[in-house]
């Protein structure tokens, strides 16, 4: 069964709760979202393995670590998933960057690739899917599971807000990818929004409503 990793970091809560404030302008939203997911990428990654590096300082010698050569992709999910990457990037410049577009097949109710962009590399890469919300599960669910159809071995699953409904459904259909949020919430309503949540993610971000 997968992890389930929930950020207590007190900078991470405190702009958590002013993100979720329904009086949070947009442009406040987008920094603090880009904020937040910068933190969580410092806790996302912390099991990158090291390697021992010698470095000549302006005074001696000095033993130190360095990332070995490890290989990383962030994977938005559009759209929203976009307000994530900014502040990730800023923590890991040289990471590539996919995209995934979905849309729910209004027939069939399932998610459907309208959009599917990947480093020519990627195979040779650990990913990480970004997401704010894990409501259903299903839009993240499916991504992974393109990712992996794609040749992708490792994967991660990186999101502000879960629902239990939603970490429910990953563990179900991806019991190998570890998911990480800064708040699982209490439930999904029966519109699918979670609750307490922050409303739309995409809309906020993009001030669309």
């Amino acid at each position: 069964m997968s992890k389930v990793f929930v950020f207590d970091h007190p900078l991470i809560q405190h702009k958590l709760s002013i993100l979720r404030d329904k009086r949070t302008s947009v442009k406040e939203f987008r920094e603090l979202i880009s904020e937040i997911a910068m933190l969580m990428c410092y806790e996302c990654t912390r099991d990158l393995p090291l390697e021992d590096v010698d470095v000549e300082t302006p005074v001696a010698t000095a033993h130190c670590k360095r990332i070995a050569g490890k290989k990383l992709a962030i994977v938005p999910i559009l759209r929203a998933g976009l307000g994530l990457v900014d502040g990730m990037v800023n923590m890991i410049p040289n990471v590539k960057v996919g995209h995934i577009g979905l849309f729910r097949d209004p027939d069939t109710l399932k998610p459907v690739k309208y959009y599917f962009k990947m480093p020519p590399d990627i195979t040779e890469r650990d990913v990480i899917v970004v997401d704010p919300m894990l409501a259903t599960g299903g839009s993240a669910s499916a991504a992974i599971t393109f990712l992996k159809e794609a040749g992708v071995q490792h994967v991660k699953l990186m999101c502000v807000i879960g629902a239990p409904e939603g970490v429910a459904k990953m563990q179900e259909d991806h019991p190998d990818v570890d998911i990480y949020v800064a708040a699982l919430d209490e439930k999904l309503n029966d519109h699918g929004y979670i609750v307490p949540g922050l409303g739309d993610a995409g809309d906020r971000i993009f001030g669309t409503k």
